[in-house]
């Protein structure tokens, strides 16, 4: 195996190929076969390595510590609230029952005080 360097004239940027070559034996004649290793950095001559589509490889990573205390707070904080809107919710309804009950009862009194104003 061996390593090729390909420069392109596009975006400026050399390539690094591993290339073996192997006989072909229905054409009879030598081909290669290259998998690309990563990109050449020109100042400092290394090869970054790439995931085999041109871009760089990145390692995944575990969420660090304080991010997962973060989610872990903000979930409590959700159930919290839920829970908030769960108790007001149950309030507003008996609120409205109470309101319609008042309605009725101020209705009734207007009724009985026109009537006795007409008589």
């Amino acid at each position: 195996m061996t390593r090729i360097n390909q420069y392109d004239k596009r975006t400026g940027t050399t390539y690094v190929y591993e290339s073996e070559s192997y006989w072909d034996k229905e054409k009879q004649q030598p081909r290669s076969k290259r998998r690309l290793i990563g990109k050449l950095d020109e100042q400092t001559g290394e090869v970054i390595p790439t995931d085999g589509r041109g871009k760089k490889r990145v390692e995944k990573k575990n969420a660090p510590s304080g991010n997962t205390a973060l989610c872990e707070d903000l979930k409590r904080e959700i159930k919290e609230k839920d829970f908030l809107i769960h108790q007001l919710t149950a309030e507003n309804k008996t609120l409205v029952k109470e309101q319609g009950a008042l309605l009725k009862e101020i209705k009734g009194i207007l009724l009985k005080y026109e009537e006795g104003n007409r008589a």
